[in-house]
């Protein structure tokens, strides 16, 4: 059994979560709402937050937002890991050969966050930004990542409800359960339309862990014709193992 959370630790962290999740300020109504926790406790978590630079407060609207310090913590995490650079270069190399957005992620929980990105030129659509979250089940990133690991592992790490981004993001279990194993047999994932409407995207593992923890995927326009979407593909998939070999031979694990 794991020992209980340091519940003022894990206030102070579900707080600077959600305002990250956030698509704007919150007001201090609003966090209480989204973290449930007592306002007089809330109150004061607030003020120390801001007074470190964590959290701004905004006094025209009595509003609270991230502050840079939450930056600075962020910035230290991609400076300090190992495989990056090699990623990074990794998505130079691929969005050169294909032309489309490419990312890197890294499963987090439930979730996937982005790690790195390299934009089409000409994109009409923006992906994530690093330092981006999503649910893994509503993107290729994630559903590759959930591949690695078994039915009774997925059910345990998914919520109980699966929420949906589009009208076509898999929110049934015995669906995405599916998904998950053509996703195994073929080795990458593809998604149409469930994360952003308008946007196909097709994803592999890079796989240097056992099981993955990284992926990379490409972001195509919806309505690309098969054959390019098979040239995105094999492209995506020798690029994934040419890094993953790489991390390999440089001892990154």
């Amino acid at each position: 059994m794991k020992p209980p959370l340091m519940k003022s630790a894990e206030r102070t962290v579900r707080v600077l979560e959600t305002l990250a999740e956030a698509r704007g300020n919150l007001t201090l109504s609003q966090l209480q709402q989204r973290t449930g926790f007592p306002r007089s406790s809330l109150h004061g978590l607030m003020r120390t937050l801001v007074e470190l630079n964590w959290v701004e407060a905004d006094p025209a609207t009595s509003t609270f937002g991230i502050g840079p310090h939450a930056l600075l913590t962020g910035t230290a995490y991609l400076k300090k890991d190992p495989a990056l650079p090699f990623a990074r270069q990794a998505l130079d190399d691929l969005r050169a050969e294909v032309g489309h957005t490419v990312n890197f992620a890294r499963r987090d929980g439930a979730h996937v966050i982005f790690l790195g990105s390299r934009e089409a030129r000409d994109a009409p659509h923006t992906p994530p930004k690093v330092g981006g979250r999503l649910p893994a089940h509503a993107t290729a990133l994630g559903q590759a990542l959930l591949a690695q690991l078994t039915d009774g592992e997925v059910a345990a790490l998914l919520p109980a409800t699966l929420a949906a981004r589009t009208e076509h993001t898999v929110t049934d279990r015995a669906r995405l359960a599916g998904e998950l194993d053509r996703v195994r047999v073929r080795g990458w994932a593809y998604e149409r339309g469930q994360c952003t409407p308008g946007v196909a995207c097709v994803a592999a593992t890079v796989d240097y862990r056992i099981p993955a923890t990284d992926a990379i995927s490409c972001s195509v326009p919806d309505g690309l014709a098969p054959a390019l979407v098979e040239r995105v593909t094999e492209a995506l998939v020798r690029h994934t193992r040419a890094l993953a070999a790489t991390l390999r031979r440089e001892g990154i694990r």
